[in-house]
């Protein structure tokens, strides 16, 4: 196993700060792109984080931590944070994103005491049985699933612009 709790919140900490100088101070035209019909802009993947950042990662580790897998945690609706308003300016967003995780970092390091809680099993909605490890990777995993999508989105928006250069650019390749 690779996963370790510490390099694991290296990760958690950076992830609000490189998003907020990365995207601050951009025009609209970068954060509403997406990468078409049925996509997220930049701005919704910030909102989608925030909402993980409220209802996922420390209240799922919390309910496993005090029922293990005597119930199933609740789901976590991927598509939430599309039905709400956000009436928050860019900045104000990643402004909000980065005390929120600050905050749940804190958390974070005072609910796990040992290596022996990151064994700890929970019931996934979905999965099943799932162990607090598996949860905090995944909590990672998908800050970098994140980025990663966003430069995907950034990039996108200047596909049409790049001409023959696109064989040599791998992030606009389709799968």
């Amino acid at each position: 196993m690779n996963f370790k709790l510490s390099e694991a919140i290296e990760l958690l900490e950076r992830t609000p700060r490189t998003l907020e100088y990365f995207l601050t101070g951009l025009s609209d035209s970068w954060l509403q792109n997406n990468e078409g019909e049925g996509t997220w802009n930049i701005t919704e993947v910030i909102d989608h984080l925030i909402e993980g950042e409220k209802v996922n990662w420390i209240p799922r580790l919390e309910f496993v931590l005090q029922n293990g897998e005597s119930k199933p945690f609740p789901p976590f609706n991927r598509y939430a944070h599309l039905n709400q308003e956000f009436p928050l300016s860019s900045e104000q967003k990643m402004i909000d994103f980065k005390i929120i995780r600050m905050e749940n970092i804190a958390k974070l390091k005072s609910l796990i005491e040992s290596d022996s809680h990151l064994e700890q099993t929970g019931i996934h909605p979905e999965f099943g049985v799932v162990k607090i490890r598996e949860l905090l990777s995944t909590w990672a995993v998908h800050d970098l699933t994140h980025i990663r999508q966003i430069v995907r989105i950034m990039a996108e928006r200047y596909r049409a612009d790049v001409g023959p250069w696109i064989e040599y650019l791998g992030i606009l390749k389709k799968p």
